[in-house]
């Protein structure tokens, strides 16, 4: 029998060992993931990883506030949302708005405008190109296209501006949701391939104007990668944040089902 993420999203509301039991074992992989992207000079912390499990485990916790049936990938989009509100705030010492990003880059293409998005999210070229499915070379080299142009729209610049404010930037993108934004499945469709060659020219024309589309796509991507080969904790592995958490597992017999593939 599966375990859906509905199942466990359920579970964790009505505080059943089962849910949290789940949540650990599938989950905690993946906190580990966008620690060490979004917060990797305190990745190796384990009190860091604590931090964020005891948040999530409060009771005015909203990360298991909806009971709508939605994709693995959904849920995961909203977890690193709610690890990455526990993080420290970046304040960097040279700031960019979204409105200075978004008149510089203004003749990029939606590919293009992903590529440098990526790298406010820390993504290197490398780690980027194979998710947009491009070269490392053309990332980097619309990237180097992208400094020049917001280089000349500024003041005071260097080469890791977007990186530093990245975090200001995404918090800006996501309140930018307008009524014509995409839905999650227009680009879950793209990313799995299933999209058709009309839908692509639309979503290609959205994205020239709309970067709250463009941060939604990218965490999408990003999620996607971070679901590929995700590992489970082992059932000892597991044990210490089920201490942490207060949760006291469930029988043996029903650990088949809850280590089960969601």
């Amino acid at each position: 029998m599966i375990y859906t993420c509905y199942e466990m999203v359920r579970d964790c509301r009505a505080n059943l060992p089962d849910g949290w039991m789940h949540f650990i074992s599938y989950y905690v992989p993946v906190i580990r993931r966008i620690l060490a992207q979004y917060a990797p000079a305190d990745a190796g912390d384990p009190k860091q990883l604590e931090r964020v499990l005891l948040a999530i485990r409060k009771p005015e916790s909203s990360m298991f506030n909806s009971l709508e049936p939605a994709p693995e990938r959904a849920f995961v989009a909203e977890l690193r949302q709610k690890v990455s509100a526990e993080l420290k705030p970046q304040v960097p010492e040279l700031e960019i708005d979204l409105e200075t990003v978004s008149d510089a880059l203004q003749p990029f293409t939606m590919t293009e405008r992903q590529a440098v998005w990526f790298e406010t999210m820390r993504y290197a070229p490398a780690a980027t190109g194979p998710m947009l499915r491009v070269s490392a070379d053309t990332v980097e080299k619309v990237r180097a296209c992208a400094a020049e142009m917001i280089r000349g729209k500024v003041d005071s610049w260097r080469r890791t501006l977007l990186a530093e404010n990245g975090a200001a930037l995404g918090q800006e993108a996501q309140a930018a949701r307008t009524a014509d934004c995409l839905p999650a499945k227009a680009f879950l469709d793209v990313i799995e391939g299933r999209s058709v060659w009309r839908d692509r020219e639309i979503m290609d024309q959205h994205l020239r104007s709309c970067w709250h589309c463009v941060d939604h796509f990218c965490r999408l991507v990003e999620v996607n990668e971070w679901l590929r080969g995700n590992q489970p904790l082992t059932p000892g592995e597991a044990e210490p944040f089920f201490q942490l958490l207060g949760v006291t597992p469930v029988k043996p017999a029903g650990w088949k089902r809850l280590f089960g593939k969601t």
